[in-house]
């Protein structure tokens, strides 16, 4: 019925500070206090996490004993009695139930499916022991056959190299796996050689001598960078040929890895179906490789597939598997398409207030009017921010939260990159298509609505005299008939949209098409770099104020940029911290 990320609301990305804003939210949407709530649980066991810890300081002694020092106050402090902390941050007397990390994960990824019975899959970094997890679900049990521990880990592998390419670990991974495509995999044989060590079944064992993790607070040490020849970039350098060619080689293990797990899967389950979740599950790249092996029948990734995402799983476990509640399973899942957060309505009386007091001026306009009026600007080549309807869980903007332009504008994703998300220029953007036109563009047969996979752009569309130059050369060459969402591989990580699922966004491309012959439009969230998506109507008007979004849809208003004359800039406006 409702789920938030706590960042959404204190406007700080990747807030780990004990989730108030989002329990009130979800509280009002059921119209019930803490203390109506039966079961309250948390997504991981922190005594487990920290036998983990203490176990790996013991083995490693003398090494870390700095590290160490600095963790372990902060744990018996705090983190090891998570049920006192978290009963005494709602004010209750209760007992807290703790679900297992990769369990959550699994529960997150089975029951809001759309199957019966499934194989499962989590990859991450690390939960309490487990990095990888491999199980099955039928109707509402779960049953875990494998695991992975730590310190093996495809997750901390590929942010290992998010660290060693300049880009910040839990948000850069997106960066790293963007980057891939302007690279050759050079450098697989020396992973392979020393690095890592791929077992038939997918897992993989890490070669200690060349990390840090277990030990210190950085990824790698000075062996590590030896072997690469050379320091990691520092953050918001160059980019040279060695990080693309680095990003191209560490995606090309992922995806080995991935494919060899979910083929050692297949063999022990004889599923035809499989769902996924975890960080790596978020790997778009690799989950467009596992589609189009053809090794299930069926994949389902789960939305929120990260650490976010285990809220949701830990109390799926709690009604299914605790309390023995039946499951009901929905034809097309039970996510209700990720639209779960704080909502913004056509005419809500509060935010008109909240417009006016930010000097705002706009025009109000039937559905059907505004809709033929956000196509024609499109087609002018005008970008289009909407802030309207329930927020999206997890990383993707999937419509109500987003920003479209045109996916024809060959400098649009350079416009897009560099005055509006003020972001790296080489980031690609993704594509939302109507699903019954997904084959007149796409080499993708099947409706994907939450942007996890990515296909490509289909060969009649393609330019083919695409030249690897000087990367921003290369970025600037017209890929296809629709360049703005065609990386440089010609790939895409699509997002198909139906009648059902949202139909503002359905009308919206129908029309759209009808002017242009075209039923593609970029996608990306609403917000720029270090930003967290916006969540409230302020939100949404200041982040299209201090950007070059030329129009913005809150509800059924319509603002336009150069109408916004009595607009105060607001000179406490959060400066986000680069990510």
């Amino acid at each position: 019925m409702a789920a938030v990320q706590e960042e959404r609301f204190t406007r700080k990305k990747g807030d780990a500070s004990f989730p108030h804003h989002a329990i009130n939210y979800c509280l009002n949407v059921v119209n019930k206090t803490i203390e109506e709530i039966d079961y309250i649980v948390f997504y991981e066991d922190s005594l487990m996490k920290f036998e983990r810890l203490l176990m790996s300081y013991h083995i490693t002694i003398p090494k870390g004993i700095l590290s160490y020092l600095q963790s372990i106050s902060k744990w018996i402090s705090s983190d090891l009695w998570m049920e006192s902390k978290i009963a005494k941050e709602l004010g209750i007397k209760k007992k807290i139930l703790f679900c297992n990390h990769h369990m959550s994960h699994a529960a997150s990824a089975f029951y809001p499916s759309p199957y019966e019975d499934a194989a499962i899959l989590t990859i991450d970094g690390v939960g309490e022991w487990a990095t990888t997890t491999w199980g099955e679900g039928k109707n509402n049990h779960i049953e875990l056959k494998e695991e992975l521990k730590f310190p093996n880990s495809l997750g901390l592998l590929y942010s290992a190299f998010t660290y060693y390419t300049g880009f910040k670990i839990n948000s850069g991974e997106y960066k790293l796996m963007g980057l891939a495509p302007y690279g050759e995999p050079k450098y697989t044989d020396i992973m392979k050689k020393e690095l890592i060590h791929i077992n038939e079944d997918g897992t993989v064992n890490l070669n200690q001598k060349y990390f840090k993790y277990i030990t210190g607070r950085k990824m790698i040490n000075k062996k590590f960078c030896r072997l690469f020849g050379g320091p990691a970039r520092k953050p918001e350098s160059k980019i040279t040929q060695r990080e693309m060619d680095l990003a191209a080689s560490i995606q090309e293990i992922c995806n080995e890895c991935v494919i060899k797990m979910a083929q050692y899967v297949k063999k022990k389950t004889h599923k035809n179906n499989i769902v996924l979740a975890g960080g790596v599950a978020l790997n778009v790249v690799s989950m467009g490789e596992l589609k189009r092996k053809n090794i299930f029948k069926n994949i389902w990734i789960q939305p929120a597939a990260g650490d976010a995402g285990g809220a949701l799983g830990a109390a799926l476990w709690v009604w299914h598997e605790t309390l023995h509640q039946e499951r009901k399973v929905e034809m097309m899942d039970a996510m209700k398409s990720s639209y779960l957060g704080t909502e913004i309505k056509d005419n809500a009386t509060e935010d008109t207030q909240v417009l006016k007091k930010l000097g705002a001026t706009w025009e109000n306009l039937e559905e059907e009017t505004l809709i033929k009026k956000m196509a024609s600007l499109l087609k002018e080549g005008k970008i289009i921010a909407i802030a309207r309807g329930r927020m999206e869980w997890g990383p993707r903007a999937l419509g109500n939260r987003s920003i479209l332009g045109s996916a024809m504008d060959e400098t649009m994703q350079s416009k897009m990159n560099l005055k509006i998300k003020k972001r790296e220029s080489f980031r690609p953007f993704a594509p939302i298509v109507l699903l019954e036109d997904l084959n007149q563009y796409f080499t993708f047969d099947e409706e994907t609505p939450y942007m996890l996979m990515t296909s490509y752009v289909k060969e009649n569309l393609r330019e083919t005299n695409i030249k690897k130059q000087d990367m921003i050369e290369t970025i600037n060459q017209k890929r296809s008939k629709i360049p703005a969402v065609t990386h440089v591989d010609y790939s895409a990580r699509i997002q198909t949209i139906n009648k059902k699922r949202n139909p503002f966004i359905h009308k919206l491309l129908v029309e759209y098409k009808k002017l242009t012959n075209c039923s593609v439009l970029i996608n990306t969230s609403f917000n720029v770099r270090g930003e967290p998506i916006v969540n409230s109507v302020e939100d949404a008007y200041q982040c299209f104020m201090n950007t070059d979004i030329d129009y913005l849809v809150i509800g059924n208003r319509l603002l336009n940029k150069k109408k916004q004359i009595n607009y105060k800039k607001d000179r406490k406006r959060v400066k986000y911290q680069l990510d």
